[in-house]
């Protein structure tokens, strides 16, 4: 991502927002980023998109955020002031009166990592394979349900290295040690899958739709996982050079594996990271699955978002060239977004993973955005950007030679 210089009197190193309805508001950190205040008239093509389409999917976080209060959390005061007004639309607002609220309600502000005008975006799907309830006719891959013992553990893990710092402290089952039966004969499968390929993509995701032998779909979502931070296999095909950065997508890596089986498994087990599932199958196929709001995705609309730094809720304007209608990054994405999930792999002020809906067509246009883009957050106005970004500190001028 080009780095450029940022406009004098917008970068900050914490991003101060007030919580308006108490005196001494707890600010929201988020160092080393970038802040600009606009007005909507400067957002590309901002007047064009669906407005209606993002009050909906905001109204659905609305929801959620009106019934948990997070007492003294910076923002989300001004936001739950937001979704009041919110609840008192009526039910279908149209396309003019949806964009007015927005515009009446917050500003945006351009949002980036220091030094950086751009931040990164990917994406993600919920897939769906073929699978079966019990094991057998090579369906030999699990996937699990949470073990009982698992919070106690990493809880423990988490006491011991703090009390014996310096010593090696194991944690939960890491991958490797569970695929070779660590939690065999608990009676924790939910399912059994054909291709241990598919097992991967699916704890990457967080979500799938397994078809059963009778027709019948079982819908698994994310429930925990084994405390292990997320390592990208991606990442690693691209330092070894097998793949290059360029020519990186979910289908270049699906082909690497099946090709290469032996490297595939000794390039998954990088990841330590496990995920467990719970059954949603009681979710009709028209709905998407839950993101970790609790509230139900929707498709090219929620984004996964950096939890530690932005409230579940937030809109985001996103201006980004990206290979969606084809291999090529042509598709001008103007879209206003909500922050509704989170992820391993999501982190920094301007970093998101939108999510396309299910299927293998999501799946293939999900697999293939890596792309730079343009973040706007859209901050209530009660919380009035403006009044809250520090000064740029200058430069220690060079002593004169």
């Amino acid at each position: 991502m080009p780095g450029v210089a940022p406009p004098m009197g917008f970068v900050v190193g914490l991003f101060l927002l007030l919580v308006a309805t108490t005196v001494h508001a707890k600010p929201l950190r988020i160092p080393n980023t970038e802040l600009e205040p606009l007005e909507f008239s400067k957002l590309d093509h901002w007047a064009a998109d669906d407005h209606a389409a993002s009050l909906a999917a905001l109204r659905k976080s609305c929801d959620a955020i009106l019934k948990h209060r997070n007492p003294g959390k910076p923002f989300e005061e001004d936001l739950r002031t937001v979704c009041a007004r919110a609840a008192k639309l009526s039910p279908s607002p149209d396309e003019t009166n949806s964009r007015t609220f927005f515009e009446e309600n917050f500003r945006p502000v351009r949002i980036s990592r220091l030094g950086e005008h751009e931040g990164f975006l990917t994406g993600y799907y919920e897939p769906e394979v073929e699978g079966r309830r019990t094991k057998g006719d090579g369906f030999i891959y699990p996937l699990y349900r949470r073990p009982p013992d698992l919070g106690a553990k990493i809880s423990q893990t988490k006491r011991a290295k703090r009390h014996r710092i310096g010593r090696h402290v194991a944690g939960y089952f890491d991958r490797a040690a569970i695929e070779d039966g660590a939690l065999a004969g608990r009676n924790l499968e939910i399912c059994w899958l054909k291709d241990p390929i598919d097992s991967f993509f699916i704890h990457i995701q967080g979500s799938a739709r397994i078809r059963l032998e009778d027709g019948k779909l079982l819908r698994l979502n994310f429930d925990a996982h084994n405390g292990y931070p997320y390592v990208s296999v991606g990442r690693v095909l691209i330092d070894r050079g097998i793949i290059p950065r360029e020519q990186m997508s979910m289908d270049a890596i699906r082909t690497y594996f099946s090709e290469m089986p032996d490297d595939a498994r000794e390039i998954m087990r990088m990841n330590k990271s496990y995920v467990f599932f719970r059954e949603i199958s009681e979710l009709p196929p028209n709905i998407e699955p839950p993101g970790a709001q609790g509230v139900n995705l929707t498709r090219e609309r929620s984004i996964a978002v950096d939890k530690n730094l932005h409230i579940y809720g937030t809109p985001f304007w996103i201006e980004a060239e990206l290979p969606i209608d084809s291999e090529k990054p042509t598709t001008n994405f103007r879209r206003l977004m909500i922050g509704q999930d989170t992820g391993g792999a999501i982190l920094g002020p301007a970093r998101a993973d939108i999510y396309f809906g299910a299927g293998l067509k999501a799946g293939t246009v999900a697999g293939r955005i890596r792309h730079s883009g343009r973040f706007y957050i859209l901050v209530p106005r009660e919380a009035d950007p403006s009044k809250l970004i520090d000064p740029v500190p200058l430069p220690v001028p060079r002593p004169k030679s």
